[in-house]
C-alpha cells in the first residue's frame, strides 16, 4: 500500500485517468471538457453494463481505453489506469470522476501546483457545504477528514475528492489493501506516511441532473470505517514512527 520514493523527473508528463462505471449520461461531456485542458486521456471502463462502451468507441476525441468485463471497483480502476499511464511514459496522472461533479476547467490550477512541486500529490478540495451535496457525502467527508488527521497529523479540507494529480513515481500501484471507493483515502494516508507532500487546491463542484453516483452511504461508510480501523492500527506501529523518525532526521 505504501508509496515508494524515486527521483523526481525533470520533465513531467501528464495524462488524465478517468474511471467510469455506468456513466453513459455524463462520460462524453467529461471527456470532451477534459480533453480541452489535457489532450492525453486514459479512460478505464470498470465493467459498465449500460452503453458506456459504445460511447467510448465513438468518442469524438482520441483516448486510450482500458476495459474489462466485471465491475471491480474504483480503486481497481485507478490502479489499472495508473499502470497504463506508466507504461505509456507518463509521470503524473490527473484523476477526475466521470459523473460530472468536477469541473475540468479547474485543471489548470492543479497543473500549475504540480509544476511548482512535481513530487507533491495535488488534492482538489471541494466546499463541503454545497446546496446539492447529499448529506451522506458531507458526513462521510468530515468523518474521513477527522480520521485522516489523526492517522497522519496532516490536515486536508477534502480527503474524499476524486480530482487529484498523482506523481506516479511516488505511488506504488500494485499493493493496495482495498479496490473500492475507499482506496483514494488509503492512497492519501500511505502518501503522508511516506513523506509525499500533499497540497490542497480549492476547486468547484456541481451535481448535474443526469449524474449517476455509485456512493452507497451505508455500505461505503461501513467500508471506510473498517479501513480507518486498520489504518489507525497501522498508524501506531508504522505510520507515526516513520513520520517521527523522518522529522528527527531533518
Amino acid at each position: 500500500m505504501a508509496p515508494r520514493c524515486k527521483h523526481t523527473p525533470t520533465e513531467p508528463r501528464f495524462c488524465a485517468v478517468i474511471p467510469t462505471y455506468n456513466n453513459a449520461g455524463t462520460i462524453l461531456d467529461v471527456i470532451r471538457r477534459t480533453y480541452a485542458q489535457l489532450p492525453d486521456l486514459v479512460v478505464v471502463n470498470d465493467g459498465s453494463t449500460d452503453h458506456t462502451a459504445e460511447l467510448l468507441a465513438e468518442s469524438p476525441v482520441p483516448l486510450t481505453i482500458v476495459s474489462y468485463g466485471r465491475n471491480r471497483g474504483k480503486g481497481y480502476a485507478l490502479r489499472e489506469g495508473f499502470r497504463k499511464a506508466r507504461a505509456s511514459g507518463f509521470t503524473h496522472a490527473v484523476t477526475i470522476d466521470a459523473d460530472g461533479q468536477h469541473y475540468p476547467e479547474d485543471l489548470p490550477q492543479l497543473l500549475a501546483a504540480s509544476h511548482e512541486n512535481s513530487a507533491a500529490l495535488i488534492v482538489g478540495s471541494r466546499p463541503l457545504v454545497h446546496d446539492n451535496m447529499p448529506r451522506g457525502n458531507t458526513f462521510a467527508n468530515r468523518f474521513s477528514n477527522f480520521w485522516f488527521r489523526l492517522q497522519t497529523g496532516c490536515k486536508l479540507p477534502d480527503t474524499q475528492t476524486g480530482l487529484r494529480i498523482y506523481p506516479l513515481f511516488e505511488i506504488r500501484g500494485e499493493r493496495w489493501m482495498t479496490s473500492r471507493y475507499e482506496a483514494e483515502l488509503e492512497l492519501l494516508v500511505a502518501s503522508a506516511w511516506a513523506g509525499v507532500p500533499l497540497r490542497p487546491v480549492m476547486v468547484r463542484v456541481g451535481y448535474p441532473e443526469d449524474r449517476v453516483s455509485h456512493f452507497r452511504p451505508t455500505l461505503d461508510f461501513l467500508r471506510i470505517s473498517l479501513l480507518n480501523t486498520v489504518l489507525c492500527f497501522l498508524a501506531v506501529i508504522y505510520g507515526w514512527p516513520r513520520i517521527i523518525l523522518r522529522k528527527l532526521l531533518q
